[in-house]
């Protein structure tokens, strides 16, 4: 199986029933997650800002650093970027995302200074979506995890690394489909399904990815998804990486 074309057409292809189809055995394979903490949308953005690359323990760590040191995001928004990468230096790319969380939460202080973001909750998906990826660092990782996983429970799915991989590997988008490529993907496919929903798909795929759908060494003995997975019946070998070009190396990190 492998879907490709227009959104409109995916869902002739039976994508919803096999999305449902995936997430039953998912449900099946994996012990249920406890309900977790839903923070303001402001800090659920902030988290998700600086957690790209990153394992949880240590994001969630930095995002407490934050609050310890700045007390409130508006001291963030005013702060140097190198006073929050100091405080963030144990996420990846702590440089680069200090410059963009300083820049986003700027941007929000003029337009909203009490950094409450609750009146996304009151527009569409696609806007509230296009309104937080005009925010510097703010792809759609970002801006879907700060409408599903805050307060707000907005209908948005969340593509991170382990749930992209997944995806491409099942056949769902092509091996070089960018994260808004899947997002529609999996949003056209899950009409009508609820926020609670999508963060539970969110989360079973993301403990595939963790487990048996490993980047560099994928067990797909272990993988309830195996028999119905293009990427198992292809030999389930992942494809080696490209080396760095030399010239490279010593250039320094861009700043986004």
């Amino acid at each position: 199986m492998f879907y490709n074309g227009k959104m409109q057409g995916i869902l002739d292809f039976g994508a919803r029933a096999d999305v449902g189809r995936m997430r039953d055995r998912l449900l099946a394979h994996f012990p249920a997650l406890p309900a977790w903490y839903r923070p303001d949308p402001c800090s659920q953005l902030v988290l998700s800002l600086i957690s790209s690359r990153t394992r949880d323990a240590l994001s969630l760590l930095a995002h407490r650093k934050l609050l310890w040191h700045f007390a409130a995001w508006g001291r963030v928004a005013q702060a140097a970027p190198g006073e929050i990468e100091a405080v963030i230096a144990d996420v990846r790319f702590a440089d680069r995302k200090a410059v963009q969380l300083q820049a986003a939460l700027a941007i929000i202080g003029r337009q909203h200074p009490d950094f409450r973001l609750d009146f996304l909750g009151t527009w569409p998906v696609a806007r509230a979506m296009a309104w937080l990826e005009k925010l510097p660092g703010v792809g759609p990782k970002v801006a879907a995890s700060t409408l599903n996983f805050s307060t707000l429970r907005a209908s948005a799915f969340v593509v991170d690394s382990h749930v992209h991989r997944v995806l491409r590997r099942f056949g769902f988008v092509g091996p070089a489909a960018a994260t808004r490529r899947a997002y529609d993907f999996v949003m056209a496919a899950t009409a009508g399904w609820g926020a609670d929903d999508l963060d539970g798909l969110h989360m079973l795929l993301k403990q595939l990815g963790q487990t048996a759908c490993r980047a560099l060494d994928p067990a797909c003995a272990a993988c309830p998804l195996a028999p119905d997975c293009r990427f198992h019946r292809r030999g389930g070998r992942p494809r080696p990486r490209r080396p760095a070009r030399a010239k490279a190396v010593d250039q320094p990190r861009p700043r986004l």
